[in-house]
């Protein structure tokens, strides 16, 4: 066993000794941050919920493929004057890796054992009084740090072992000039979620300042969905995301949670001296438009400027981050993480697929962790990569495209139907089914990764800050650029969002780019809200399907305060949007805030959307496209000026930012925890029969097969996963087998 961990720990090592010979090392890293990454389960119930992505209420969960994670990252200014420089303690770089070699060793070791010593805390609850936060003095400067009184409850280390010593942070980190992002494998944000995150931090952290915040707090988190289709439902709080997933989940509500709070815990204990560093290059061959008939409705003048990418957006934008310690005898460095931004929706596994999954994103970090932790088990090592989402509304991954599935026959490019049956037109991905093709484009996606981490790229230093506000989209008063005033509208889903997309098209007979409505289906629809003129006229030339802006029974049906926030770290800035924005509709929001930043002195800044964050607002497109109606532009809730909505409030915060001037902000969305309803079935005592017992074998494999052309499988007797929530540490070797090639 410590051959085996010794040899693992060495490969961790090689592997970061190699990335610091290229890629972000190519130049000496000065530390500009105080940064820290930590990653957590949250995989959730794997049984008897429905899925969250399809609206299929025939896709309920019967099993795992890849686990869920949370992906943290906490980012902090350094100010002058937080570097160490006592000329006392010198530490020579080779003791620093003979550290780092015997920490590697350790978590390796641990990580292997996998023995029950090391308890994961999903569902757990830790008191308020855990942890306390101290100022220290080190190496001549006043530092703060965050520990345990009690000592079973000291903070992890991502491979679940605990810290030796808790970490020390600079005095000046505080709540004001701390970003906290976190990437999660699920559909997408949530406005309760977040909520419930907050009060559970509360639990989890010490108080920072007089104001009773945490370190991370509503204005400057972000809780951003890979967007995957393969993920328990069931966690957003209004009633039309929860009618295919038959109600509100607890059980899936509890496990992301605790996973996003922990991950975060687990990277506020991570935190250290840091640099970052920023890339950026164009991935081809990984995303097309699903929608193109809508895409050549913007103008050409506008079409033009983008002629390289065409009708979706082709660049990677990356962050790599690592932990920079300087002392008299060098400097060392060590990768803790990365962050990505692609545009590809997290559809590569259809409505068919039971089994939960991070889709391609998910298996993409799966790759990277895998490489940047050799022989360490997934989700337990010290390297947390994150493949986030961003302006991903009309890009799939599945690159063969759309086909009847009856005739092989191209599908009518208008209306994606097939015969006029939308059921009969599905996109394809380039693999020879929907497993192969997640691991296609999760591939392409971690190559393209491993280029821009081995390439030159661009150290970020400077402020970091955050403006937030919570925004009233049902009732928004708009400019626009020539003066004239519009409104938003109450939210509303027109007729093609029930026709879905080749994706995943819908259970219903509609179909796509539909401008007219039915006297049938305004007849059923009626009977939940009937609109007002004045929201027909607003909404239009969406014909109204659901006008759920206006439904108030049993609870809201669509959120009406929405969260949007932007991160700055130096010339970086994160656009947090809790919606999925079109190619178009997201350069135009690039484009607006771009212009914002270089009229304040910013030369080429960086600037990426975070999709799906906060919150979930279904699509935004451009003016233009919605009068088109296919499905992104039905599922505009907000009328025709939702994207002019947008880019006026996100102009404003950026401005506010740049001018350090606070934010104004509407009433936050109210919690409706307490209104939720469940029609998820209980779960029934489980039994295996007389004389048999849990775990034994049902169905032996046979004595031989035919490589190539058989598939091996085995049965045992097994309880409901409800029963007993799954622990990252007790089906972390199943998840390992089936994402890898062991499949």
């Amino acid at each position: 066993m410590r051959v085996t961990n010794s040899i693992a720990a060495l490969l961790c090592v090689l592997v970061h000794a190699e990335l610091a010979q290229s890629g972000t090392a190519n130049t000496e890293q000065k530390a500009n941050f105080i940064v820290g990454s930590g990653i957590y389960d949250m995989t959730g119930p794997a049984a008897q919920v429905g899925f969250m992505g399809y609206a299929k209420t025939s896709q309920i969960g019967h099993g795992i493929h890849t686990r869920l994670r949370a992906r943290a990252y906490i980012i902090s200014q350094l100010e002058d004057g937080d570097e160490e420089q006592d000329a006392n303690v010198d530490v020579g770089l080779d003791l620093i890796h003979q550290k780092q070699q015997q920490q590697q060793e350790q978590k390796a070791e641990l990580a292997n054992e996998r023995t029950s010593n090391v308890e994961d805390a999903a569902y757990k609850r830790a008191p308020n009084h855990n942890l306390k936060y101290e100022r220290v003095r080190v190496g001549g400067h006043h530092r703060g740090q965050l520990s345990h009184v009690n000592a079973n409850a000291k903070p992890k280390e991502p491979d679940g072992s605990h810290s030796a010593e808790p970490r020390t942070l600079p005095e000046s980190v505080s709540p004001d000039n701390t970003i906290c992002f976190v990437s999660v494998d699920i559909g997408m944000g949530s406005d309760l979620l977040n909520i419930r995150v907050l009060k559970r931090l509360e639990e989890l952290l010490p108080a920072m300042d007089d104001t009773g915040r945490r370190l991370c707090h509503v204005d400057n988190l972000s809780i951003s969905g890979t967007h995957t289709h393969s993920a328990p439902g069931g966690f957003l709080q209004y009633v039309l995301y929860q009618i295919t997933t038959a109600g509100f989940s607890e059980e899936a509500m509890g496990a992301f949670v605790e996973g996003v709070a922990q991950s975060i815990v687990r990277a506020i204990g991570d935190m250290d001296q840091g640099s970052i560093s920023v890339n950026q290059g164009k991935l081809f061959g990984a995303n097309i438009n699903r929608s193109p008939t809508s895409y050549p409705l913007n103008p050409q003048s506008e079409r033009d400027e983008y002629s390289t990418d065409g009708d979706t957006d082709k660049t990677m934008v990356q962050l790599m981050i690592e932990h920079t310690w300087s002392n008299t005898s060098g400097q060392s460095q060590e990768p803790i993480g990365l962050i990505n931004w692609f545009a590809v929706h997290g559809t590569s596994l259809n409505a068919t697929n039971l089994l939960i999954s991070g889709d391609n994103k998910g298996y993409a970090s799966y790759l990277m962790e895998k490489k940047m932790n050799p022989g360490i088990l997934p989700g337990q090592g010290s390297f947390v990569a994150a493949f986030a989402s961003t302006n991903l509304g009309d890009v799939s991954p599945n690159t063969a495209g759309p086909r009847c599935i009856d005739t092989g026959k191209p599908c009518d490019l208008v209306t994606s139907t097939c015969g006029g049956n939308t059921n009969l037109c599905i996109a394809s991905g380039p693999g020879k089914n929907m497993l192969e093709s997640a691991e296609i484009i999760g591939r392409k996606q971690f190559e393209k990764a491993i280029e821009l981490m081995e390439a030159e790229s661009e150290q970020l230093e400077g402020t970091v800050s955050y403006r937030h506000s919570f925004v009233d989209m049902s009732n928004l008063t708009v400019t626009l650029s020539d003066g004239t005033e519009v409104q938003t509208c109450p939210a509303a889903l027109g007729y093609a969002f029930a026709g879905g997309t080749t994706d995943g098209p819908g259970q219903f007979p509609f179909h796509q780019s539909t401008n007219t409505s039915n006297p049938f289906w305004n007849m059923i629809s009626g009977f939940l809200s009937i609109p007002t003129q004045k929201q027909v006229d607003c909404q239009a030339p969406k014909p109204i399907l659901l006008n759920t802006g206006e439904v108030k029974l049993p609870y809201s049906w669509d959120p009406k305060s929405v969260p949007v926030s932007i991160f700055r770290i130096g010339s970086f800035f994160i656009l947090n949007v809790p919606a999925e924005l079109t190619t178009m509709a997201g350069r135009r929001l690039r484009k607006a805030v771009r212009s914002i930043l270089e009229n304040r002195g910013i030369d080429d800044p960086y600037i990426t959307i975070a999709g799906l964050a906060n919150s979930y607002t279904h699509y935004v497109t451009t003016f233009e496209e919605y009068a088109g109606q296919r499905y992104e532009a039905a599922s505009t809730l907000y009328g025709p000026h939702t994207l002019a909505g947008y880019i006026q409030e996100f102009e404003r915060i950026t401005s506010d930012l740049m001018d350090d001037r606070e934010s104004s902000s509407d009433p936050p969305p109210k919690d409706l925890g307490d209104k939720q309803v469940s029609l998820i079935p209980p779960r029934a005592v489980d039994t295996v029969g007389f004389a048999r017992t849990f775990g034994s074998v049902a169905v032996q494999p046979k004595d031989s097969y035919v490589r190539g052309r058989d598939t091996a499988s085995a049965s045992f007797r097994s309880a409901n996963p409800r029963h007993n929530p799954p622990r990252a540490v007790d089906t972390v070797g199943f998840a390992r087998t089936v994402c890898g090639h062991n499949r």
